[in-house]
């Protein structure tokens, strides 16, 4: 494995060859022609993408040594160099950040994580940086350079300016954390939605690999919701594209932390269940494990707020479902130690608001620890580095 200074050129990559690094990192190693079948591009125009990423070391061609012997000349397969380069991905939560060290295939090689004294960018900045130097020094004892480093944080941000216009549970308001980080670290920065960087992950190599439609619903301290449309993560116009924790289901429900009414999170977010919890039982249940507890020892007060949550979600996804047609649509996130209590609920809630076929969506759970959601991450600084074209970041 090669090293050159982290200061190396993004390439400059075509459309096409884009194309085919992503479909070769979803799906490779890949013969010349099962790209051209799988992209839709002509073996001429297979051969132009494919050059100059070979010439910077990013794909490397070989013999298929699992080819039959004695059925005529083994085919010469194509993959990704996951050796070529590292990227850093960081998760960013409410008192604690999770950082991981992954290569060019987005495989985790090594992580790291550390606890928040304090939610404010200064107390946040400093523990971010400091992880990235404990993962530079790894990645140098491995004689590869760290090409981008990948930033996934909750609520409203704008990828393309490296800006986070709010985050409700950090309380930040246009904060410039690419520039700030970028400043500290030294390395290209990519601040993108935590859900969408997940996203990211799961289209390229999770429950979403060759799917050109489908959803990532997660449940936990908030709802979210990632989309993928005709194969691109998409943001929509104003980058809050999916965000289906603020749909109003009751405009005489409880009152959202965004000044609305009835929304799904504020009815099946971890806060608004304990809140919940807290009323139905009279105690002071600490945090969303104790309530937890409550609900699996069979207090039927905590249970019907868990089954109410389920049912939020499953309306929630009905809608999505009916206004996108997703082939899939996949629920993750930490509420999901809770799905026992909600699956009921999520699925009566869907079946009755799902229109016609629709129906027919799958809607399947994919437990997913906060290191994946890191890879997601490093995964969106790959897309940078690497220009893809598989997240729709135009305005």
């Amino acid at each position: 494995m090669r090293s050159t200074s982290a200061r190396e050129p993004a390439p400059t990559m075509a459309p096409a060859a884009s194309l085919v690094f992503t479909t070769l990192l979803s799906h490779g190693p890949l013969t010349r022609s099962e790209v051209g079948r799988r992209t839709g591009l002509s073996p001429a125009a297979v051969t132009k993408a494919v050059r100059p990423l070979m010439e910077l070391g990013y794909l490397v061609e070989g013999v298929d040594e699992e080819a039959r012997p004695g059925v005529g000349r083994p085919a010469s397969l194509v993959r990704v160099d996951a050796g070529r380069a590292l990227f850093i991905g960081i998760k960013v939560t409410g008192d604690e950040i999770i950082a991981v060290l992954a290569d060019l295939c987005c495989r985790i090689r090594t992580s790291r994580n550390a606890r928040l004294s304090g939610r404010e960018p200064e107390a946040v900045l400093p523990v971010v940086t400091a992880l990235v130097q404990e993962l530079l020094t790894e990645a140098v004892g491995l004689g590869v350079p760290v090409r981008g480093l990948g930033i996934a944080i909750s609520g409203d941000v704008d990828r393309a300016d490296g800006v986070v216009r709010y985050s409700p549970f950090l309380e930040w308001r246009d904060v410039p954390l690419a520039e700030l980080a970028a400043t500290a670290t030294g390395l290209r920065v990519t601040v993108d939605n935590d859900v969408r960087a997940l996203t990211v992950a799961e289209h390229w190599f999770g429950a979403g690999v060759g799917l050109s439609d489908f959803a990532l619903v997660t449940v936990g301290a908030g709802i979210g919701c990632g989309l993928v449309v005709h194969g691109q993560v998409v943001s929509g116009a104003h980058g809050v594209a999916g965000e289906i924790g603020h749909l109003s289901l009751d405009p005489h429900g409880p009152l959202c932390h965004c000044g609305n009414r009835g929304c799904v999170e504020a009815v099946a977010a971890d806060p608004a269940l304990l809140r919940a919890v807290r009323a139905a039982t009279g105690r002071p249940v600490a945090d969303a494990a104790e309530a937890l507890d409550l609900a699996h020892s069979g207090d039927p007060g905590v249970r019907a707020v868990y089954a109410q949550a389920g049912a939020a979600i499953g309306k929630a996804i009905g809608s999505l479902v009916n206004i996108l047609g997703p082939e899939r649509v996949i629920i993750s996130g930490e509420g999901l130690a809770a799905y026992d209590l909600f699956a009921e609920g999520i699925r009566d809630a869907f079946a009755a608001s799902a229109f016609g076929t629709a129906a027919r969506c799958d809607v399947m759970t994919r437990p997913l620890p906060f290191e994946e959601w890191a890879r997601g991450a490093a995964a969106t600084a790959i897309q940078a580095f690497m220009g893809s074209n598989t997240y729709e970041e135009q305005r």
